[in-house]
């Protein structure tokens, strides 16, 4: 029994290498096979795993111990580096896709209620009447009280078509109110832009597969409504970002360059180097940029940051990013989920590694966070993480800074600064930047 489950382990382990996919990193290689040692370390977990499951207090659930035993093993590699079971990985996909069946409201949990933050227009739960500031206090009958966001999530989630009764608590409302919603494929918008007179804004929230074609429309909306004279040029904010798809990140820098290396990531081998770079054409014809970041900013959104910044393309203003320099890759195991694994680390075109460290803005603004705030809106950096990677330029202080982004535009601090330098009304020499200073690969 127990050699057979090591060689199951082993036989698992190496099979899945060869189903390698691509997020935000590159496939993996082969695995080396196994020494003697090795598979005398699985017996002795077999040996444990035989032991717990007969002689522990009360019977085990074996397929929870099986999971905790492989994320022990995982994230004692690095914080990033995890197991994803069946419904985890099928979570995985929906995100990173960008559109799933649904009712198209973004909530919260406040109270042990569902609290409706804002229904997304022109979508099945706007259209049937659902509202900001509604708490759903039962789904199909059953009441939400005792589940997590995710579950409740979950199960407003489902096929399209279908419909879902939605027990809603109102203000001003004398009694429950009780709203059928009919599922839609509902399509998360990655980029939120606006016109602000003659400057462009663009925000991305993450990097889906849907980014890069939502910046292509934001770019050409505000190219149809600013004119060509008139527009000031671009501000595009990644504070918050968590991050998402390396393809995207390549893609949304790509928007903006017209040449140059975009970033490279590098795997345990030493011959494992893989190069991004730019291909002619800028959408944005040249326009001045401003990239905003924070200690929110991750992973993808400071692989952008770092290209523009390195390219002389985007003067970056803000604060000190995540420090998240590290590359995942989804490794499909079939019918029992998935594997991600850090399998490479990603360098900017002037071969930085943030790991650890984070991206540095050129003109350092700081974001007032309001007292009540205070010491909750700090995102302390990949630094500050357990079993972390460490970066050859790590700060032992740190990486992360404020992650607070003002409600209201007006307050905004960060986002003022970056429209008085594209105005002019403020200047700086980091403003703007000087393209034959820049790290070009050609």
């Amino acid at each position: 029994m127990i050699r057979k489950l090591s060689l199951l382990l082993a036989g698992a382990l190496m099979g899945a290498s060869a189903m390698s996919l691509v997020y935000g990193g590159v496939p993996g290689s082969a695995a080396n096979a196994a020494g003697s040692d090795t598979y005398k370390q699985l017996a002795i977990f077999g040996d444990i795993f035989e032991r717990v499951r007969n002689q522990y207090v009360t019977p085990p659930d074996e397929k929870s111990l099986v999971e905790n035993a492989i994320n022990g093993m995982l994230t004692s590699l690095d914080p990033h580096s995890s197991y994803l079971n069946a419904e985890a990985a099928k979570d995985m996909r929906v995100q990173t896709k960008g559109e799933f069946g649904g009712l198209g409201i973004e909530v919260t949990m406040e109270n042990d209620l569902v609290k409706v933050i804002t229904p997304i227009d022109d979508t099945p739960a706007a259209k049937a009447g659902v509202r900001a500031g509604d708490f759903i206090s039962e789904i199909d009958g059953e009441s939400v009280q005792g589940l997590t966001l995710n579950d409740a999530v979950e199960k407003m989630r489902g096929p399209v078509d279908t419909p879902i009764k939605l027990t809603i608590l109102r203000q001003g409302a004398d009694k429950p109110l009780e709203i059928t919603v009919v599922r839609d494929i509902i399509k998360v918008k990655a980029v939120k832009f606006r016109v602000e007179n003659d400057v462009g804004y663009m925000k991305i929230t993450s990097f889906t597969e849907k980014t890069f074609d939502d910046l292509q429309n934001a770019i050409d909306t505000i190219k149809n409504q600013i004119p060509q004279d008139k527009l000031k040029g671009y501000v595009l904010d990644l504070r918050l970002n968590p991050g998402g798809l390396l393809d995207q990140a390549v893609s949304v820098s790509d928007a903006f360059l017209d040449r140059g290396e975009i970033v490279s990531t590098r795997g345990r081998d030493p011959k494992d180097i893989s190069r991004f770079d730019a291909r002619p054409g800028d959408l944005t014809d040249g326009k001045p940029m401003i990239v905003l970041i924070n200690g929110g900013s991750a992973s993808a959104s400071e692989i952008v940051a770092g290209a523009l910044q390195d390219q002389r393309r985007a003067t970056v203003v803000g604060t000190q990013s995540f420090g998240k320099g590290s590359v995942q890759t989804i490794i499909p195991l079939g019918e029992n989920g998935a594997l991600r694994l850090t399998t490479a680390l990603y360098y900017t075109p002037s071969g930085k590694s943030i790991q650890g460290k984070g991206i540095t803005p050129d003109i350092k603004v700081d974001e007032p966070v309001p007292e009540d705030l205070k010491g909750r809106d700090v995102a302390r950096g990949e630094s500050s993480l357990k079993g972390h990677i460490k970066g050859v330029d790590e700060n032992s202080q740190g990486s992360g800074s404020a992650a607070y982004v003002p409600p209201d535009p007006k307050d905004d601090v960060q986002l003022n600064t970056a429209y008085e330098l594209l105005r002019g009304q403020k200047t700086d020499p980091a403003f703007p930047p000087h393209p034959d200073k820049a790290v070009l690969n050609q």
